[in-house]
């Protein structure tokens, strides 16, 4: 899926529509890609002469790709946050990176969903965590 397949699917738009391409595997899970350009809004003071992506960019990214594996729950719907834990940062994300994300579903009770996410760059972990979500209506 590219940005304007994932429009159909996630209610962000930009600048907040943080992924730039993301897939659905057979066995579920997902896989996401977000290219950091270097003129992002997140970038402009995070940090002056050392552009960093910030932690909390990251778990929105996971987030977003996420939802690519409960697509089919979020019509007329909105995926929240109900849970950012156990979120260990590796090594930090830099303009010309590209994260790639994979996240699998290790829980569900009723419209809450329980994931686990990762992130890398050229294969260096990046970002681990446990993020859930609630689908409402």
């Amino acid at each position: 899926m590219n940005r304007e397949d994932l429009k159909k699917i996630l209610p962000h738009r930009e600048p907040m529509l943080l992924i730039d391409e993301a897939d659905l595997l057979p066995d579920g899970s997902a896989e996401g890609r977000y290219t950091v350009r270097g003129d992002e809004w997140f970038l402009k003071g995070h940090f002056p002469g050392n552009p960093t992506v910030p932690g909390v960019i990251l778990c929105e990214m996971m987030g977003q790709a996420c939802c690519v594996m409960i697509a089919d729950k979020l019509k007329g719907k909105t995926p929240y946050f109900t849970g950012i834990d156990r979120v260990k940062f590796h090594h930090p994300v830099k303009p010309g990176d590209i994260l790639q994300i994979t996240c699998q579903i290790s829980r569900v009770f009723k419209d809450f969903y329980f994931t686990k996410c990762k992130g890398s760059v050229d294969g260096k972990t990046a970002v681990v965590g446990e993020l859930s979500f609630a689908v409402v209506g």
